[in-house]
């Protein structure tokens, strides 16, 4: 099941200083699909969808929430500033709507996000999709769309998935949760004859068992905890991206916001008691979006119900911005 674009069109709001590329935000220059007049869709732009699910969340005995992130982040979105390609209008942001889990019913959900984001990866002029979760069961629904989209795989082309996560999310499961999406990725990999190429960055070691280490070493996963990334600091962390993204000619990016401090981001299900410092995460989103490869990128786990003065949806926000803007700012 998929929204009707139209319902994001009223969190696209916020503060009006005047017309003109100088005074531009994002809540002025996002185009909602289906929304009057459609934007056209060969234009280069990036492209935006939401996922509106916590059902992996409830299934992983996590704290429910998560499927009011894509409103929050939109929101959190809207009023900041734009600048170069996007502020003039030469990149557009065209948002295609929701795709939503009812009830329990998280498999239904995921195809119905799959899709969607299969259509943002397709669309002609797209340089960047975005998928605003949602638990990190969107992960799933973000792989399935890369599946079925023209690129990747489909176009012989080498893809891997860099996590900013304190958690593998390896679990083995009787079913899918917002623990096993990289598990489910690695099996339909090797039922492809391929094999997953997964790196993560910000591993807690108290919060990941022993038996999650194995079956990482056992998938040939590459990883850092985050005292690891504390020690490398912002250069090595993008030069661990930047090899990372090397091998491959689609990059898939998802961040997990539980992998930054509890108190730059207290609106997860899982807090980080240590985390990685927010100015490297967003060293390793500027890495991933300079590299050229980066296709697609989800930001999951964000849970409203449990934020503080909106800080964790603002953070996110702005690693959203920083994403989106090298990519336009390379595109241009």
């Amino acid at each position: 099941m998929t929204a009707q674009p139209e319902d994001a069109a009223p969190l696209w709001t916020g503060r009006h200083d005047g017309d003109g590329p100088e005074h531009a935000r994002w809540h002025q220059a996002v185009q909602v699909v289906g929304d009057g007049a459609a934007p056209d869709p060969a234009a280069d732009h990036v492209a935006l969808l939401g996922f509106r699910s916590e059902e992996g969340v409830r299934r992983n005995r996590g704290r429910v929430g998560a499927a009011d992130g894509p409103a929050a982040l939109r929101r959190a979105l809207a009023p900041m500033a734009l600048h170069g390609p996007l502020a003039h209008g030469a990149v557009g942001l065209h948002d295609l709507g929701d795709a939503v889990t009812v009830g329990e019913d998280l498999e239904a959900g995921q195809d119905a996000a799959a899709a969607l984001t299969a259509q943002g990866l397709d669309r002609a002029g797209a340089r960047l999709t975005v998928v605003l979760g949602g638990g990190h069961e969107t992960a799933w629904s973000s792989y399935l769309g890369l599946m079925g989209s023209g690129i990747g795989p489909r176009a012989g082309q080498r893809w891997g998935v860099l996590n900013l996560d304190a958690h593998f999310d390896l679990r083995s499961e009787p079913r899918p949760t917002s623990g096993t999406p990289f598990a489910q990725m690695a099996a339909a990999e090797e039922r492809a004859g391929r094999a997953l190429r997964y790196a993560v960055l910000g591993i807690a070691e108290a919060s990941n068992t022993g038996t999650l280490f194995q079956r990482a070493r056992e998938l040939g996963v590459t990883w850092w905890t985050d005292e690891q990334c504390l020690a490398a600091g912002a250069e090595g962390i993008t030069r661990f991206v930047e090899e990372f993204a090397a091998e491959l000619d689609v990059l898939y990016l998802t961040i997990d916001l539980d992998v930054l401090p509890a108190a730059v981001a207290p609106g997860v299900s899982a807090p980080a008691a240590h985390g990685v410092p927010l100015p490297l995460i967003a060293a390793a989103v500027r890495a991933a979006a300079s590299s050229g490869r980066l296709a697609l990128l989800d930001v999951v786990e964000l849970n409203p119900r449990l934020d503080v003065d909106s800080r964790t949806a603002r953070t996110a926000a702005r690693l959203i911005d920083d994403a989106v803007r090298t990519v336009a700012g390379a595109s241009a």
